[in-house]
């Protein structure tokens, strides 16, 4: 049996309750509550924001520094690797995803927040500049107290990641998890603390909407960082405008799928169902409108309602099972009248999936065929696909970009070189031809997020920048020409 600790504040250095609601947060496989759901009164998230901004204040950010960070991050990792069971567990218990799947990211956290170290050791804080020989120099400055706030469909790689990267810039770090998924998050900030934490680098506080509008709306806040959905973060970047905050927002979106007419039916079958079942589809660079050529389209609903009657729907700690249940009510509430919405607009649903004998909130995979393409535009995030028959490659292209996703795409075809041209032509951040895997492309690959899936980007390079600013120092000359 899993038992998932009640959430916990850290606050000004301290473990620190919260106040208490009259709601619980439920397992999603039974509907039953597995612990009380907590919120931070306005008192602490003043006490927070305070410490933070007195941390900032006090702070030296030399070469010491960083190898101070960079040995932190490191006794984080460790601390990691011996929790990653646990890890895996509090992740399907709340997300709701299989174990088989909560398993390959947790194990994936340690080189996460290893990374974040070596940045932390190999990118100088200050670098000398050619200026005919006069002292200029270039400071890698944090920008000051980072409000992270995190989804509950990554309850613990997103919260890991994000703070590692926060924490190796120098940045004092205020984590507010999901509401709907927060004890993933409360045990990395554990294993932070555990490794020795300095004073004010990370505070962890609970809550809802309210808090985290009282953390982006602060101005003694700097920089914010948010993973989750357009109409937060468009708040967010409202919150924002007013004081000029550093926002990197992802944001997500309806990522289209385009199917050329030479697919190769199986291997995109194969990759259409894997993309839509990895984290039950709860991920949001999953596909979302898939746009095939009316040759092919036929084929493809029949081969992916195919595959998908044979996956096995249960318990999400069932070491068997294929695919959990949705995290939580609101969201399976939001699924259904999406189903629905797109039943409406004249879509065929097909259902094939078995459900098991559980109260929770379970959903076989769901393909809707046959909408106006041009009408379907809203984000699924869940193992729900739309299937659409367009008339060429050009003419997926252009629905594709009519109504962009902006932040990952996908493309199937035999004619690699054909599918690669045809993906760079999409408004996307990223673009998969083939195959719809989770992890990077490439060892540099960096992913912006276009139009309305955000602000700024990730990848490699861009996990420790976006926390810091550059400051430039240095002696003037009269020789220069103004």
């Amino acid at each position: 049996m899993t038992t998932i600790a009640r959430p916990i504040n850290y606050i000004a250095d301290e473990w620190v309750e919260g106040d208490p609601l009259d709601s619980a947060n439920l397992d999603p496989n039974t509907r039953e509550p597995i612990h009380r759901a907590v919120t931070t009164c306005s008192t602490d998230v003043e006490r927070a924001v305070r410490h933070a901004q007195r941390t900032y204040d006090a702070a030296r950010w030399d070469d010491d520094f960083r190898r101070e960070r960079a040995d932190l991050l490191d006794r984080v990792a460790a601390n990691v690797e011996g929790r990653l069971e646990e890890i895996a567990r509090t992740d399907s218990m709340t997300s709701g995803t299989a174990i088989s799947a909560t398993r390959k990211v947790a194990a994936f956290l340690p080189a996460r927040i290893r990374a974040a170290a070596a940045e932390a050791r190999n990118i100088p804080r200050v670098t000398a500049l050619a200026a005919g020989g006069r002292d200029v120099r270039l400071y890698r400055v944090p920008w000051g107290p980072a409000a992270i706030l995190t989804p509950w469909n990554g309850p613990s790689f997103i919260p890991a990641a994000k703070v590692a990267s926060a924490v190796a810039a120098g940045c004092p770090v205020l984590l507010k998890p999901s509401e709907h998924a927060p004890s993933s998050a409360q045990i990395i900030v554990e294993c932070f603390v555990d490794a020795g934490l300095p004073s004010g680098a990370l505070q962890l506080v609970h809550g809802g909407g309210d808090v985290g509008a009282a953390l982006t709306g602060d101005h003694r806040i700097a920089v914010v960082s948010f993973t989750g959905g357009p109409g937060a973060g468009r708040a967010i970047a409202r919150a924002g405008a007013d004081d000029f905050k550093v926002l990197q927002l992802e944001l997500g979106g309806n990522n289209p799928v385009l199917v050329l007419a030479d697919a190769d039916i199986d291997v995109t079958a194969a990759g259409i169902v894997e993309g839509m079942t990895k984290l039950n589809g709860q991920w949001c660079e999953g596909p979302g409108k898939i746009l095939a050529h009316r040759s092919v389209v036929e084929p493809l609903r029949d081969a992916v309602v195919a595959r998908i009657a044979e996956l096995r729907i249960g318990h999400s700690l069932d070491e068997q099972v294929d695919v959990g249940p949705i995290s939580n009510a609101p969201h399976f509430a939001t699924l259904t009248e999406r189903i629905e919405g797109l039943r409406g607009l004249g879509a065929q649903i097909d259902q094939p999936a078995a459900l098991p004998d559980l109260p929770g909130y379970f959903l076989s995979p769901t393909v809707a065929f046959g909408s106006d393409p041009d009408k379907t535009t809203a984000e699924l995030f869940g193992p729900v696909v739309s299937l659409h028959g367009v008339d060429s490659d050009e003419d997926a292209l252009r629905v594709a970009n009519a109504h962009p996703s902006g932040l990952d795409a996908y493309v199937f075809a035999t004619d690699t070189e054909r599918a690669i041209e045809i993906g760079s032509r999409v408004r996307s951040g990223e673009v998969r031809v083939n195959g719809a895997k989770v992890a990077d492309l490439g060892d540099d690959s960096a992913q912006s997020f276009w139009g309305p899936s955000g602000i700024g980007g990730h990848g490699p390079a861009e996990s420790v920048r976006v926390f810091c600013g550059d400051r430039v120092v240095g002696v003037d000359s009269p020789d220069l020409p103004m």
